[in-house]
Formats: structure tokens, C-alpha cells, sequence
């Protein structure tokens, strides 16, 4: 008999796959990382200039840039099926 908690008819630790493992691992080192940058910078935007935490800031240029690969990849493969 195994003391390994049920989890959808597959036990705790079958669950866990080494995938899992680095999503809570990534998602643990973001939390810290939210927690130790709560500083307000002033960032120009062209034109104004905004105030706002550097972890916003920080994410908001991932986001951005994630956008934008996701096109460039989308536009990519478009191209070479025709």
C-alpha cells in the first residue's frame, strides 16, 4: 500500500512531472522577484513620462515582446506554406 494521496486516480508524486516542477519553481522566482521590486521609477515614454513600479514595467515589456514574436512567428509560418 502506497501513503501517496490520490490526485484524479493518479497519485501525488505521478503528478508531479519534472514540467510541473519548473512552472512552480519559474512561478516561486516571480513572486520574490514582484516582492523585491517594488520601487516607483520614472520612465519616459517619448513624449511623457510615467511613474509606475519595475516590476510593472518589466512585465509590461515582456508582454510586449512576447506579442511580438508571436506575430513575427505567426507571419513566418504563413509564408513558407505557400
Amino acid at each position: 500500500m502506497s501513503s501517496d494521496k490520490r490526485v484524479g486516480g493518479r497519485s501525488f508524486r505521478d503528478a508531479m512531472t519534472p514540467a510541473r516542477i519548473a512552472v512552480l519553481v519559474l512561478a516561486a522566482l516571480a513572486l520574490i522577484f514582484i516582492f523585491e521590486n517594488t520601487k516607483k521609477i520614472r520612465i519616459r515614454l517619448i513624449i511623457p513620462e510615467v511613474t509606475m513600479r519595475l516590476w510593472a514595467a518589466l512585465l509590461i515589456t515582456f508582454v510586449v515582446g512576447l506579442l511580438c514574436g508571436l506575430v513575427l512567428r505567426r507571419g513566418g509560418s504563413r509564408r513558407s506554406r505557400y
